[in-house]
């Protein structure tokens, strides 16, 4: 079985990704080389590291599907994260929703249109 080791994010202005990430969940930034792309220390325990990089091609249309896979990040209080987001430039993508028995789940645009995620485990949610 194999599993997911490194995750990249692209963007039209890489550098303000950092920024966004780094205030919305603390991850923290080293720069690779002289290119425009930055290794995503996202925390200790379980979980991956990753990147931003710079995007090939035309930011994602703001009506258009998800191009690629969605990173979801866990989060201690969804409402809280949300709200941060949005404070931080992030456009609603997806409403607040239980995953039953497991916790709830919403989804966000970046500032570059990218979607992410985010999960606050809950076994009470209905």
């Amino acid at each position: 079985m194999t599993r997911p080791v490194h995750f990249e994010i692209h963007g039209s202005d890489p550098a303000a990704l950092v920024t966004f990430y780094g205030a919305l969940f603390g991850w923290q930034f080293e720069r690779y080389n002289d290119d425009p792309y930055w290794m995503a220390a996202t925390g200790a325990g379980t979980g991956i590291d990753g990147a931003i990089m710079g995007r090939r091609g035309p930011a994602p249309a703001e009506d258009g599907p998800v191009m690629g896979a969605t990173i979801v990040m866990e989060v201690d209080d969804i409402d809280a994260a949300l709200d941060k987001g949005v404070s931080l430039g992030a456009r609603p993508a997806a409403d607040k929703m239980a995953v039953p028995g497991m916790g709830w789940a919403a989804y966000q645009k970046d500032p570059d249109g990218n979607v992410y995620g985010m999960f606050q485990p809950d076994e009470g949610a209905k």
